[in-house]
Parts: structure tokens; sequence; C-alpha cells
């Protein structure tokens, strides 16, 4: 059975259909939508040649509905109304300016740059409540995936095919490494340089891991790995007993002074996307784009680089 022919009828021509009906005259509906009075009957013309029926009889005083056009026009007054409402409640979407979005992030990035981006926040817009998650990349992804949060922000995710992203910051891998260490007396370290080294990394649930192992691999450093955590502040702790060196996101680095910690660039720098994702076929509330801009200009005002990715 063939498929229905598509039909090119504009909500303009509904809208004057139904003024004619109402007031079953051609001048009296041209002045209640603003329209000529050729103007309204062309557009009721076009309607008529859409649907491939007869609407009107006409004559030259008045204007009587068809079967057909008594038919359209008794349903026509609910579905606009519905319509009408319907993007007056979106409008009003747009203008509102108190509630909740919900966040998830991972740790580090809870931990170092979500403060700022919930102070700004408080400052620019008070009326919205920024509540965040702190979860492990993982699980940030699973909630962004099951509508439970309006966003996450994340390291760059391994698969986006159901994701929208957009990178906000770049962030460089450094070195850490205890004061005095051979390797951080020469300003930068080229990454050959950690060849045969014991390392501390965070685990495999950070979002960070995966990219520190496959720098690693292609610069040929094949390091041992003593102790994997979950958590920044363990890193640098056994760092500081000597129990390895490490490589960090300069993100997760303190703010305050790392005491008996060295800090080296790497070379050549290797980077990690910082990004803001939601799922592709969900787009975000009104004001959650509105948090989502503030996180993006928080982010950006650091210094860092950041575009949009899909």
């Amino acid at each position: 059975m063939p498929a229905p022919r598509p039909l090119n009828v504009t909500l303009r021509q509904l809208r004057v259909f139904r003024a004619v009906a109402l007031e079953r005259n051609f001048s009296r509906a041209g002045d209640h939508v603003g329209l000529t009075q050729p103007a309204v009957s062309r557009s009721v013309g076009e309607l008529e040649s859409q649907l491939g029926l007869k609407l009107l009889d006409r004559t030259t005083r008045e204007v009587a509905l068809t079967e057909a056009g008594q038919s359209l026009a008794a349903r026509l007054d609910r579905l606009l109304d519905e319509l009408d409402q319907t993007l007056q409640d979106v409008g009003g979407m747009a203008q509102a300016r108190r509630g909740k979005v919900r966040v998830a992030s991972s740790p580090t990035l809870s931990a170092n740059l979500m403060p700022a981006c919930i102070a700004a926040l408080a400052q620019a817009e008070p009326d919205i409540q920024l509540v965040l998650l702190d979860r492990i990349q993982q699980d940030v992804l699973g909630s962004v995936h099951a509508g439970e949060v309006d966003f996450g922000v994340v390291i760059e995710p391994s698969a986006t095919d159901d994701l929208h992203c957009e990178s906000i910051m770049r962030d460089p891998f450094v070195l850490v490494a205890p004061v005095g260490h051979p390797l951080t007396r020469s300003g930068a370290v080229p990454w050959q340089a950690l060849d045969g080294q014991a390392l501390v990394l965070l685990d495999h649930a950070s979002g960070s891991r995966r990219l520190i192992d496959a720098a690693l691999a292609r610069h040929g450093a094949h390091c041992t790995v003593s102790q994997e955590v979950g958590h920044p502040t363990t890193v640098f702790r056994m760092v500081e007993a000597g129990i390895g060196i490490s490589v960090m996101p300069a993100l997760a680095l303190p703010p305050q002074e790392l005491g008996l910690l060295a800090i080296s660039a790497l070379t050549p720098t290797v980077e990690r996307d910082i990004v803001l994702v939601h799922r592709r076929n969900r787009a975000p509330s009104p004001l959650a784009q509105r948090v989502w801009a503030l996180v993006r200009q928080t982010a950006q005002a650091r210094g860092l680089n950041g575009g949009p990715q899909n």
C-alpha cells in the first residue's frame, strides 16, 4: 500500500481557516488575522488544494462550511488552543529564573573546577541551585545516560555516539615527584625519561588513567605501577613517602603549597579534554543551559582553550 502523500499545510493557513469558519466572511476574517480579503481567500484555497477537499461553499454574501469544513473547524479550536498553550508554557520556561539543576562530575573536577562554578553561579544566578553529584567517571556517564542529571562534567569519554560533548578546557599532565628527585633537576622532563620508574597512579575508575597509559606507551616509557589509588590526595602522600613518582593532571594539584613535592612539565605536552556532556536526544532545559554556559565560561576563564565537538 503506497504511503500517504505528505501534506504541506502551514499553521497560518489553519489559523486563517478557523477565522473564516468563525466569521463566515472573508473580510471580517481578514480583520481578525490581519490579512486582506484576497490574502484570506488565497490562503484557504491553498489549504483546500493541499487537503484535496473543498472546505467552503462561497457565495456573494456569505461563506458556508462543507461537511469536510465543519469537521476540520470542530477540531481546530481545541488543537490550536492546545498549541497556543503549549507554546506559552515553553516560552515561560525560557523565562524561568528559579529551580535546581543536577550536575554530575568526576572527582578531580568536583574538587578543583566545580567549586568555582558553584560560587560563580551563586553570584550570577542566585535563584538557580546547582546540585552536584561527585562520582567516578563511569558513574557520571551512567547518570547522564539514565537521565538522572541534566548534564555531566567529565574527562573526554572514549565513546560518544549517543552523547553531545563540548570541550571547555584542556588540562596538561605533569610529573609529581619528591623534592630533589633526579628527574626534577633539569626543568621539563621528557616522557621517555620515565622509563623504568615506579609509578603511583590513579586507578582505572579515573577518566585520566587510560590517557596516561596511552601517553606512556606512545613515548616508550615502560614503568612499574607500584600503587593504583582512587584519590589524588592519596597519590601525593604516597609520592611524599617515596613509594614512587606520579603523572597527574595539573587540575588535580591542590591550590596550596605541595611541601615535599616537586611539579615538572612533561614534554611533549599531553593534555586531557574536560568536556560537558548530555544525551544527544535530550536537550538540556533552559535553566540547565544557563548553568552549562556558566560552567564553560568559568573553565575558560582559567586561560585554557575549549571548543565544540560531537
